[in-house]
Order: C-alpha cells, then sequence, then structure tokens
C-alpha cells in the first residue's frame, strides 16, 4: 500500500523516504518508457474519439493542405519540348499527344500530358496517377475516356534521384515527396496541397474555356487522394473517381510521413471529404492501392533517415464500412462502389449523363487510341527542383510575413500595454501552432520517493497524474540548509533529447551525461536554489517520434502534451512550502532548450527561461537546403512545426516571453546552429528588450566551448532576476 504522509507531520529537516503531502513512490524500471506509452494510449484513444466529432467545411480542407498562395491563371497551356524530344509525342486520327506545362503559383508550374481530340470533346477529364506511375504510363487506362479532352499531370515520385542539395553536394535517402514535405510542412503548405493546387489550376483554365462540358476527375493512389480533394473544392467538377486510397484514416500516422496533415482528423476522414462532394457523383474502388514499406536503413553515402511508413490495401470490410459512413454523414450522396466486374457502362452512367455516358462509349476505338509513350525522365526532375525551388524562395519570405503579422502588431510604448496584447499572442501560438489540450483533469496523487543524498542536498523522484494514462516524473532536488518555513528560488533542468532526469545531476565525467549537463540541477541545488528536473518524453526514437505523427493530425503535438505536465508541475511546485511561487525558472539545453523556447513562451507562471544549445534562426535550420545543420539532412522526422514559419520563430517565441528576463548560452564550436545565425536572430530579441526599456532582463553569453551547458554567465543571470545571493 501507499504510505501518505501528512503535509505537517515532519518537519525538512527529518524528511527521508519522502515528500510531506504525498504517497511512497514505488521504484519503477523504466518511468521514462512507462510515461512514453501512456501518452501513446492517449493519442490512440484520442483518434479514435475524433470520428465523433469532425465538423468537415471546404475551409478546414484549405487549412491543412495549406492552400494560402494566390493562384495565377492561363489561358493556354505551355508546349514542352527540344529538338530531340519534341513537345508533340504522338498523333493518332483521333488524337494529338502533347507534353505541356501551366502556371499555377509564382514560381509553380504543373506539367504533364495533354490529349486533345480533333473534334469538340464530349467531356473533360484530368487523371491523377499514383505517385510512382509516369503519365506516360497512364494513357493505357484511359480508353475509357474516348473522345474526352484529358490532361495527366505528373506527381511528385517517391523514387529519392532529386532529393539532393546541389549547393552542399549532399544527396539524401529521402523519396522525393518525404523531402519536399520537410521542406514545406513549416511554411504552413503541404506538399499535397502543392499537388491539388496544380489541379485547382487546370479547373480553373476550364472554366475560362466554357462551363458547358462536363468536367470530371479521376484518380488512383497518390492521385485519388489529390482528386477527392481538388473536387470537394471546386463546384465546377462534375464528377470524381477515386481508386486506391479510400478507407479509414485513424491509421495515418503509420502512413509515409507526406501523409501527415497537421489537423485533418480533429475535421476530416475519408468519410467525411467524400460526403462534402454531395450531390454530385463519387466512384470509390477498392483497387489500385500502391503498396509500400520505406527503408529506413542508412544508405552509405547518403544522409539522413527516412521516416517509417507503409502503404497497404485496406481489408474490404474497413473500406465499406468507411463508405457507409459517408452515406451515414451525407444522406444525399450520388456514391457508386465500383467493383472488377462493374461494366463501364455503369461507370459511366453514374458519372455522366445518360446522352455523355452513351457518347463515350460510341467512341470506343482502339484504332485511334494513343499507345502507351516511352517515359521521359525530365519532367519528374524538373517538378521536384521547381517545388523545392519555389518552397525555399517561401523561406526566404517567412520573415517578412511574420513582421508583418507579428512584430509591426507590437505596442512598445508601456509594459502593461504589451502584456496585454501579449495574452492574444500567446493563446494563438498555442492554440494554432502547438495545439491545445484540455487542462489536465486527473486528481494530482502525488508520489515521491528519496532516490540520492550528498553532503549537501537530498534528491527525491517525484511523479504527478496529468490525465489519464498521462503523468509527470521528475527529480527534485533540496538543499539541506533548507530550514523550515524557509522558502526559495526553484530552476527547473530540463535535459535535452534521449535524455533522463538525472543526467542533469550526474558528476561522473565517465558518464556520456556529464560532458553536456555538467550536473547542472545539482550545482544550482548546492549555491542554494531548489531544483526539479522534469523528464519529457522525447527518449526511446520511434517510439516517441511516431508520438508526433499520431498527435498531428488532431492538431495537436508533442509539446501539447509536454506544456500540461508542466501546467501540474507548476501547480505543485507553487503549493510547496519551500518554494518562492512567483520565483520559477525554466532553464533547458539541446531538446530542453526548445522547451525552453515553447513551454514558458505559453506558461506565464514561469518567471524567466534561459536557452541553452537551441536557440538558432529555427525556421530556416528546418527548412534551408544550403545549411548543413538543416534537419532536411537528419533523422529526426517529428521536428517540424506546421506553419511556424508564416508565425513564430523563436525571436517571436522569445517576445511571448517578454518582459520576463530571457537569456541564450551558446557554445561558439556548438553544431546545432551557427554564432552568426543564433546572433542574428537574437539581435531581433535585444532590440525588442531595448525598445521596452528593460535592455538589462536579457542577454547572450558565448564560450569558448561545443554543446554543453557552461553555466557562468547563467547561474549569475538566475540569481540576479530571482534575487538570490
Amino acid at each position: 500500500m501507499h504510505r501518505f504522509i501528512p503535509f505537517l507531520a515532519l518537519s525538512m529537516s527529518s524528511i527521508w523516504a519522502q515528500l510531506p503531502g504525498t504517497f511512497t513512490l514505488a521504484p519503477r524500471e523504466d518511468f521514462s518508457a512507462t510515461m512514453v506509452a501512456g501518452i501513446d494510449r492517449m493519442a490512440l484513444r484520442l483518434l479514435a474519439a475524433s470520428r465523433a466529432t469532425r465538423k468537415p467545411s471546404r475551409d478546414k480542407i484549405k487549412a491543412a493542405l495549406g492552400l494560402v498562395d494566390l493562384r495565377m491563371s492561363f489561358a493556354s497551356f505551355e508546349l514542352v519540348g527540344d529538338l530531340d524530344h519534341p513537345a508533340l509525342l504522338q498523333e493518332s486520327a483521333a488524337y494529338r499527344v502533347y507534353r505541356v506545362r501551366w502556371p499555377v503559383l509564382d514560381g509553380l508550374t504543373g506539367e504533364g500530358l495533354y490529349l486533345q481530340p480533333k473534334v469538340k470533346p464530349l467531356a473533360r477529364v484530368i487523371h491523377l496517377p499514383d505517385a510512382d506511375t509516369a503519365p506516360e504510363q497512364a494513357l493505357a487506362s484511359l480508353h475509357q475516356y474516348a473522345g474526352c479532352e484529358i490532361v495527366i499531370p505528373f506527381l511528385i515520385s517517391r523514387s529519392q534521384a532529386f532529393s539532393r542539395s546541389e549547393s552542399l553536394g549532399i544527396a539524401t535517402h529521402l523519396s522525393h515527396r518525404e523531402w519536399i514535405h520537410r521542406q514545406s510542412f513549416v511554411l504552413g503548405r503541404h506538399l499535397v496541397g502543392y499537388e491539388v493546387q496544380k489541379v485547382l489550376a487546370l479547373i480553373d483554365h476550364f472554366a475560362i474555356k466554357d462551363l458547358a462540358t462536363p468536367l470530371h476527375l479521376s484518380g488512383q493512389g497518390e492521385g485519388g487522394l489529390v482528386a477527392l480533394c481538388a473536387a470537394v473544392l471546386k463546384d465546377r467538377v462534375h464528377s470524381v473517381s477515386s481508386a486506391g486510397y479510400f478507407g479509414p484514416r485513424e491509421g495515418m500516422w503509420q502512413e509515409p510521413l507526406e501523409r501527415n496533415l497537421f489537423g485533418w482528423l480533429r475535421d476530416l476522414g475519408d468519410a467525411e471529404l467524400v460526403a462534402l462532394m454531395a450531390p454530385r457523383p463519387v466512384l470509390l474502388e477498392h483497387a489500385h492501392y500502391p503498396e509500400l514499406v520505406i527503408q529506413t536503413t542508412p544508405q552509405p553515402g547518403l544522409k539522413a533517415r527516412p521516416a517509417p511508413g507503409r502503404l497497404t490495401k485496406p481489408d474490404e470490410a474497413s473500406f465499406l464500412a468507411e463508405a457507409e459512413r459517408v452515406r451515414q454523414l451525407q444522406p444525399k450522396s450520388r456514391l457508386l462502389i465500383a467493383k472488377a466486374q462493374t461494366s463501364l457502362r455503369t461507370r459511366l452512367l453514374h458519372l455522366f449523363s445518360a446522352t455523355t455516358a452513351e457518347a463515350i462509349l460510341a467512341a470506343q476505338d482502339p484504332q485511334t487510341w494513343p499507345n502507351e509513350l516511352a517515359i521521359h525522365a525530365a519532367g519528374q526532375k524538373r517538378q521536384v527542383q521547381e517545388m523545392q525551388n519555389y518552397t525555399q524562395r517561401l523561406l526566404a519570405l517567412s520573415e517578412s510575413e511574420r513582421d508583418a503579422v507579428f512584430w509591426k502588431k507590437l505596442p512598445l510604448a508601456s509594459l502593461p500595454a504589451y502584456e496585454k496584447h501579449n495574452l492574444t499572442e500567446r493563446a494563438r501560438f498555442w492554440q494554432d501552432v502547438i495545439g491545445r489540450l484540455p487542462d489536465p483533469d486527473q486528481p494530482m496523487n502525488a508520489k515521491s520517493r528519496l532516490v540520492r543524498e550528498t553532503e549537501r542536498v537530498r534528491i527525491y523522484e517525484v511523479t504527478l497524474d496529468v490525465w489519464q494514462n498521462v503523468f509527470a516524473w521528475g527529480w527534485l532536488c533540496l538543499p539541506k540548509d533548507l530550514s523550515p518555513g524557509t522558502r526559495r528560488p526553484v530552476v527547473v533542468c530540463q535535459h535535452g533529447l534521449e535524455g533522463l532526469p538525472e543526467d542533469t545531476f550526474t558528476t561522473d565525467p565517465t558518464q556520456r551525461a556529464y560532458p553536456a549537463y555538467q550536473a547542472f540541477a545539482l550545482r544550482l541545488a548546492e549555491q542554494g536554489f531548489v531544483t526539479f528536473a522534469p523528464h519529457h518524453p522525447y527518449r526511446g526514437q520511434d517510439a516517441f517520434r511516431t508520438l508526433q505523427r499520431k498527435l498531428n493530425p488532431l492538431g495537436l503535438t508533442l509539446f501539447s502534451v509536454i506544456i500540461g505536465q508542466h501546467q501540474r508541475l507548476l501547480e505543485w511546485l507553487k503549493a510547496q512550502p519551500f518554494t518562492q511561487a512567483d520565483k520559477i525558472a525554466f532553464y533547458g539545453l539541446s531538446y530542453g532548450g526548445k522547451s525552453a523556447m515553447r513551454i514558458p513562451a505559453i506558461l506565464s507562471d514561469y518567471a524567466l527561461s534561459i536557452c541553452s544549445g537551441d536557440f538558432n534562426e529555427w525556421v530556416r535550420k528546418c527548412a534551408s537546403t544550403d545549411l548543413p545543420m538543416s534537419y532536411l539532412f537528419t533523422g529526426e522526422y517529428e521536428i517540424w512545426e506546421w506553419n511556424l514559419g508564416r508565425t513564430f520563430n523563436y525571436a517571436e517565441m522569445a517576445a511571448l516571453i517578454a518582459p520576463r528576463p530571457f537569456m541564450v548560452e551558446r557554445g561558439h564550436d556548438d553544431g546545432v546552429g551557427t554564432d552568426a545565425w543564433v546572433n542574428y536572430e537574437y539581435a531581433k530579441v535585444r532590440r525588442l528588450y531595448a525598445k521596452l526599456g528593460i535592455p538589462d532582463r536579457t542577454e547572450i553569453e558565448h564560450f569558448n566551448a561545443g554543446h554543453q551547458i557552461h553555466s557562468l554567465g547563467t547561474f549569475a543571470f538566475l540569481k540576479r532576476h530571482l534575487g538570490w545571493r
């Protein structure tokens, strides 16, 4: 049984087994793995529960796909060719087949095959093959649309031939699709969104030509997703067919990384998406699903470990159950589930008027239908490189966008006005970028046990319940000279990636953790502070990284959970008889420095924050193809936060911490960034504090070492701003 010690039963000097006011904490083999497993159960529970609360709309589709850029209009296709590869590929009695491109966004074009009938078209068809099917290969399956004007766009393939930085000479092990996803996600754009934009530009073009000719969208595999999204967004689309995509989507976290759509399952599933087409005809087919298992083993000479993922065919029962949900959500849905034996006549009569369907059937003539053509890979290369260049330009422009939506709106004339304005910005950061969960709702159930004692301190292990299956855990360090009735400032000391609370206390130079952390939680306690080293669930490699994949479709992140843990931790710390509730500081290294930027930016109960070994021009680090330390070249596939580039870089996060004290600790040889880019981003922070009239509340310390706690300037900063001597 747990033994509860009444809060007043013991004086601080007599505590040995556990803290007053807590239950007895039984040792556990691995609190870290237990924490990650508990969060995993919560995430899966939230995914399943989302089916009952979704409220789909076109605006939510646009938001999840990042459709924020203005499309360009065009009057005619541009021919793509040269003397060796003419634009006109083939001509028959009924058709001409061209390679074409068309403008989509400023700097981004679509490209593919254009099948031009020699007579007035019976209908127009935009056919989107799977990502690994070239437009030339798709021709053989399109005889069913004889007599129609047809465009077959390129989709970005799953090859990795062009996933590389030419400027750095770095080739990666990432598919083209993951390569573009990594760059665009943090900028509030998405690979699927780019491909949808290319189709929407075609739809706009056909609307200019005439509105009378029916327009049909067809897709297979990845193209099935793009076709459904584009068709839902445009009333001009008369009908849509999708094969090889539709099914229950709660397991999308297991799919390739480029299928990660922030907030998608909070608002949409496949059934909700199709229901939005009503009353227009939809044909779904349980066939042509791409089969894929991503190989994550590092390849010689290639950078970046791809995110694990797989594509499989859902079982027929799951497919049909999701289709039945369409009918339940929207009784007016016109849905046909096609099977192998479903005749072409039946399919066409569902998708088109009887007159158009019969005319297409009558036009079937294998003698005049174009044959499958030889694949020309240059188009794929152009599309990948163009999409990369477009995204890199967005990266360069993101700073001016943040200036417009954040910096220019800051009231700097008075601190009260600034703090009032910051309440709104802080809420926006929490809700839209980090993702906000409900406040902790479980009884605290605080437990503790003594785990270590030195001549000067006692260290306790503490757990606090947060939500069902989720708890906070860490090590609390109390100076032995802390007499009853005395209150001290608190420093929350945060470990980095794959770390543990004990790493911030070890004094053994042979331990892996010592060179980085320098026992800073222990050293601060020896100087009189109360310290607490929480555990953060960024430990366990894929076990924790897939948590981000499970949370993102719900509009949440790993920090959504971590912030809830800190809400509970702050609640507990502020109630302790040995703490000064208004003097609780945050100090983190590496991933703990990432925490130091986000958690105090949201939770104002932290009196100050120190970011060590992480402060950066963070958006550039996440998306740039010309920085060797960019996350494009690593295996950390959970790192990107949706739309951060258009909203909150590190200077903006520091502005949410202001006017509270804020400090950066930076080793000259720390490979997480460069002095130039760290100083560039920090200069904005320095300017802000000066404009607010509080320049003494921020500083940066450079030191001649690498990725580690230096502790000289930071310890002095803590003492000065927490009033401890």
